[in-house]
């Protein structure tokens, strides 16, 4: 089966795969969203959380666990039923999910994170490995791209949860409530529907053992270049992700609400364009030159420079929403080609594993700047020192990028 007749054997089954996946991509980050945007009633609620460095320690906790078991939760999705493992994943976080409307401590608040973690480690190797099994090269970067597409709509979704939270008819702990039960009853249909993906055509040896597993990746020079270029913009699109409704409220006076829909909405809006176009443009370039997918992601990822330049010198709330509408166009181009570069230098049976490697190294990093955010805006430092080194690393990262080189031998 090639990469034309692939698409036309299985297209109902293979959107199918990806409707059925934005779903569970939405209540994946409206979970983990909502947490950033409810900030100020939740350290209300529970005063010993003290201060914003234990405030990035529960942020960096769910990224430094959901990091160290990516791998693991790659391998074994490499290896097991995908549908199951994406199922029991979502029922467990959702579950999770639940129980982080009954905490009442901030070390009880640092455990449930760190479970989500556990949890939320085993989805995104499952379900990007099963869509890029389903889609070829033809529609690959566009699949890939309508998933991250619920991702978005989840963060935007989670940056109205400081309304919620701020309303004392709902309030933080019945957000938890609502979202975690969704979750818990959405895993039934999804079990029942999913499916598995066909013979694998591009199959070149069956899957090995542990070690050699991560033998052969660590010894990839293209597979290591790509950790590196997806790990250095996470940097900054963490602390935009998680930071930024504090950002605005301290920095333009901001309500809890205005400041966490302020915060995601325009950025994650420009994202979900950005996806879409830049998964287009992917395909597209494709039919001209093997590094198609690498060109539109270095593409999106020099609008960073001037983004994250302007989101650090902004001095009124209408010039920041206008940069961080770009950092989200440059996002969706960059998230919607990862997966499928790492198609283009891992075999089928190591890409999950390689995604969870990817997440390991990006979010343990992610955790890292989460943290360290707090602990320099504890000391004070400017915004537009912090936002300008991320910016200098972006350049570094275009660079990166250009070094990768496909495997011929590998499909598109």
């Amino acid at each position: 089966m090639n990469d034309q007749t692939a698409g036309a054997g299985w297209p109902r089954t293979a959107w199918l795969v990806v409707a059925l996946l934005v779903p569970v991509a939405l209540l994946n980050y409206l979970d983990r969203q909502m947490l950033a945007a409810m900030k100020g009633s939740m350290m209300a609620d529970i005063p010993d959380i003290g201060n914003k460095a234990n405030w990035g320690l529960v942020l960096g906790s769910f990224k430094w666990v959901y990091a160290i078991l990516s791998p693991f939760g790659g391998f074994l999705s490499d290896r097991l039923n995908r549908r199951n493992v994406i199922c029991a994943s979502l029922l467990v976080w959702s579950a999770v999910t639940w129980y982080m409307g009954h905490v009442h401590s901030f070390h009880e608040l640092l455990a449930a994170r760190a479970l989500m973690g556990v949890s939320e480690a085993f989805y995104i190797p499952a379900a990007l490995a099963l869509i890029t099994e389903f889609h070829l090269g033809p529609t690959r970067s566009r699949a890939v791209g309508f998933h991250q597409m619920g991702i978005y709509v989840g963060v935007i979704l989670g940056g109205f949860a400081g309304y919620a939270a701020d309303n004392p008819d709902i309030g933080w702990r019945s957000a938890f409530d609502w979202c975690g039960a969704v979750g818990v009853f959405y895993s039934i249909p999804l079990f029942l529907l999913l499916r598995n993906p066909p013979a694998r055509p591009e199959s070149t040896g069956s899957a090995p053992a542990f070690l050699p597993a991560f033998r052969e990746l660590l010894t990839n020079r293209g597979f290591l270049l790509l950790v590196l270029y997806f790990t250095l913009p996470a940097l900054a699109g963490w602390v935009v992700k998680d930071w930024m409704p504090d950002i605005l409220r301290e920095q333009f006076g901001l309500g809890q609400g205005k400041a966490g829909v302020s915060a995601v909405l325009y950025v994650q809006i420009a994202s979900l364009i950005g996806v879409g176009l830049g998964g287009w443009l992917a395909d597209r370039w494709m039919g001209r030159t093997e590094r198609g997918r690498i060109f539109v992601s270095a593409l999106g990822m020099s609008l960073f420079l001037p983004a994250l330049f302007g989101v650090g010198n902004a001095s009124t709330l209408l010039v920041a929403i206008g940069f961080l509408i770009l950092f989200g166009l440059g996002w969706g181009f960059f998230d919607c080609n990862n997966m499928p570069i790492l198609c283009q230098l891992v075999r089928p049976e190591l890409r999950a594993t390689g995604y969870g490697l990817m997440n390991l190294v990006s979010i343990s990093c992610g955790g890292l700047a989460d943290w360290g955010f707090g602990v320099m805006r504890d000391a004070h430092v400017p915004l537009n020192v912090i936002f300008g080194s991320f910016a200098a690393i972006a350049l570094l990262s275009v660079g990166i990028v250009l070094c990768i080189r496909p495997d011929p031998a590998l499909r598109r």
